[in-house]
């Protein structure tokens, strides 16, 4: 590439991370916007529809990538960036007129195609670098993905200016009209300041398709479902998971979901880097270890155990002459009780915790007590039970703790992100459009589906790290995958040199 080449190429890199941020974070506004009409009760809407509300824009994005994919690499990734653009700023401009949730809904189909401007950006990007440099490319482009955090940052902030602290509740419909503003100037400056370009090579439609019959496309599928779909639904589950478990307020789980979107998106630059460096199975390799490791140590939720201990016998037959917390009276003999300690509240004050203003326990915490059997007057036999052993078992899964393996999830999932589009660079370089298509396809399901999911294993254990359970069963599944094809590849060179 000479001078004036690569300028061009940076630019347009440039461009295409700016476009692909802006459109991440109209896909996203839905998590912030419903959640805060609802909350201030201008629309009474369900936990189900607001979750269709969320999931909507997520599933009609990750549909229409593998199409925008395949027009990306026919018409060139100028037009339809451009117009992904513009068609995502119409329905957001509607949305600032929206009064009941069909409305919502429907302009929520209509502003989800803001997803597929991954699949057009990743396609247009390939084409503007040499195979050595497409990772580090793609895990640029990849910061984009930082959109839902700048949503999540800053949404609430501008809502809370516009309506004056909610004095003026209707001046909400200022958002989508900015939101709409953004669109439409990006699209303009986009299109004005990029160049056209398509592979060289000319593909039928069948021969654009004809990547979608191998088995390895699918493979990293699966992958792209963890590493991006996994994030996706994270960045809108971990919200109320920190509300639940940590008893936070909206505010401070917003907070603390950024911090696990934020480093996902930034750390894909490194990780295509990475990929271009030691190559992305090593990247991903790791990736996928390093992701089940944390998840393991997050499966014990935060919890209260109340379990039988040790209790006391009667050493003989005798009539109870007095009951108190300290002690009991058979006769002439005084059995002494262990101090009651009470229930598991009490467990956190005697260690100094409380639960919305936590100190710092690493590992579980035991007390024990004893609690009285018998009431004054009873006649009791030798061996009889007078007074039961309580156990108390706390766990506290200290919110940081969590929240730094969960940043480091966040990181690896940015990286595994970056890995699986160099791996695609490097096997399908005349099709990234298309096999990016439909593994962004995947990964997008992976968003919608994976909170659908958490929410029904929450609701069938009552377990809320239940969610950590299933992606590690998931990312168990994907290094299964991975290191199954990699003897197969071994086995076929090692064949070859014989």
């Amino acid at each position: 590439m000479n001078q004036q080449s690569n300028k061009l190429a940076y630019r347009i890199l440039f461009l295409n991370t700016f476009a692909f941020m802006v459109c991440f974070a109209a896909w996203m506004i839905n998590g912030v916007l419903v959640t805060y009409l609802v909350d201030r009760g201008v629309f009474n809407w369900s936990p189900i529809k607001i979750g269709w509300l969320l999931g909507v824009p997520v599933l009609v994005g990750s549909i229409f990538r593998l199409p925008i994919g395949i027009l990306t690499d026919k018409f060139g990734g100028r037009w339809m960036i451009t117009i992904i653009l513009l068609l995502t700023a119409l329905p957001m401009y509607f949305l600032s007129a929206a009064n009941n949730y069909t409305a919502f809904l429907m302009l929520s189909f209509g502003f989800g195609i803001a997803g597929t401007c991954f699949a057009a950006g990743v396609a247009y990007t390939s084409l503007w670098f040499p195979k050595e440099k497409q990772g580090t490319a793609l895990g640029i482009f990849g910061v984009g993905n930082t959109g839902a955090a700048l949503t999540t940052f800053f949404a609430p902030t501008i809502l809370k200016t516009l309506t004056h602290n909610s004095e003026n509740i209707e001046a909400w419909r200022t958002l989508p009209k900015l939101y709409a503003a953004i669109l439409l100037l990006t699209a303009v400056v986009f299109f004005l300041s990029t160049k056209n370009k398509i592979p060289a090579e000319s593909k039928t439609m069948k021969e654009r398709l004809l990547p979608l019959k191998q088995v390895r496309v699918w493979r990293f599928g699966i992958y792209y479902f963890f590493v991006f779909g996994s994030f996706v639904a994270l960045s809108q589950w971990l919200i109320p998971y920190y509300v639940n478990v940590y008893a936070l307020t909206i505010v401070s789980a917003g907070f603390m979901a950024a911090a696990f979107s934020l480093p996902a998106g930034i750390f894909r630059a490194a990780g295509g880097w990475l990929s271009d460096k030691v190559g992305a199975r090593m990247v991903l390799l790791w990736t996928l270890g390093i992701c089940l490791v944390c998840m393991v140590f997050l499966f014990i939720p935060r919890m209260e155990i109340q379990a039988p201990g040790q209790g006391i016998m009667a050493s003989k037959a005798g009539i109870v002459k007095a009951v108190s917390e300290k002690e009991i009276v058979i006769d002439e003999d005084t059995y002494t009780l262990q101090n009651k300690v009470g229930d598991s509240s009490d467990v956190a004050i005697r260690f100094g915790i409380h639960h919305n203003e936590e100190g710092f326990l690493l590992l579980p915490t035991t007390t024990f007590h004893q609690v009285p059997n018998v009431k004054t007057g009873d006649k009791v036999l030798k061996g009889e039970l007078i007074a039961k052993g309580v156990s108390l078992i706390y766990f506290q899964a200290n919110k940081w703790i969590f929240s730094g393996l969960v940043f480091i999830i966040g990181m690896m999932m940015g990286l595994g992100g970056a890995a699986v589009f160099k791996h695609i660079s490097d096997y399908y370089p005349t099709s990234i459009g298309t096999v990016g298509g439909i593994v962004g396809v995947l990964g997008g399901l992976g968003g919608f589906f994976g909170p659908i999911i958490f929410a029904y294993l929450l609701k069938q254990t009552g377990i809320w790290s239940s969610c950590w359970m299933f992606l590690a069963a998931l990312v168990a599944v994907c290094i299964v995958l991975q290191r199954t094809a990699i003897k197969a590849v071994t086995k076929k060179n090692n064949v070859a040199q014989v």
